[in-house]
């Protein structure tokens, strides 16, 4: 009686079985994907530049060596590369920041002109040589109050990404890794269609 009770439920337990392994197949992936949102979480990011806290750039005006005023909205609805100089004027890490934004802003072909270049000086440093600008065609010069883009923590001497919006995006040393910035740029210009 027992034989035949048993013969009877193993098609049950295996029913039973089957539903179950079935249940926790199709179940699997959404508990993989919790395990891995809340505990795998990678740190990695993509971009070379420091992202910065959201924050609407200061009102940054001076002039540039012609004497015509500059106001950084002017240049809103471009993306900016603004290259901050240190007090002494354009020293030698400026030169290579100089080089590295030319070379990256370069690199976006037929994007670049979405880019403006500005090279911010304190007001009575030195001019950069002429020769150094005739390297650098379509930098703007900008002699200007320090207080203006001292207001941000670490602002001097540093290079700053400005959407078209105003906003500081990016922070980046003031002697970037060339490659690594055009890299950032072009992601920037891929994936935005403003500017």
């Amino acid at each position: 009686m027992q034989a035949v009770e048993s013969d009877r439920l193993a098609p049950r337990r295996r029913a039973r079985r089957t539903l179950l392994l079935l249940a926790l197949v199709c179940a699997a992936p959404v508990l993989a994907s919790y395990v891995a949102y809340y505990w795998l979480r990678p740190e990695a990011r993509t971009n070379y530049g420091e992202l910065l806290e959201p924050a609407t750039a200061p009102e940054i005006s001076g002039t540039r060596p012609g004497g015509t005023a500059f106001h950084l909205s002017d240049l809103h609805g471009r993306w900016t590369l603004l290259i901050v100089a240190g007090g002494a004027g354009c020293d030698a890490p400026c030169e290579r920041g100089l080089y590295a934004t030319r070379q990256a802003h370069t690199m976006q072909g037929g994007e670049r002109d979405r880019i403006g270049r500005v090279l911010l000086l304190p007001s009575g440093a030195p001019a950069p040589a002429p020769e150094l600008l005739a390297e650098h065609p379509g930098m703007i010069v900008v002699h200007g109050d320090p207080r203006q883009w001292t207001a941000r923590p670490g602002a001097t001497p540093n290079i700053y990404l400005v959407d078209p919006h105003g906003n500081f995006i990016l922070r980046y040393p003031p002697d970037p890794d060339i490659r690594r910035l055009a890299k950032d740029l072009e992601r920037l210009l891929r994936a935005s269609r403003i500017g």
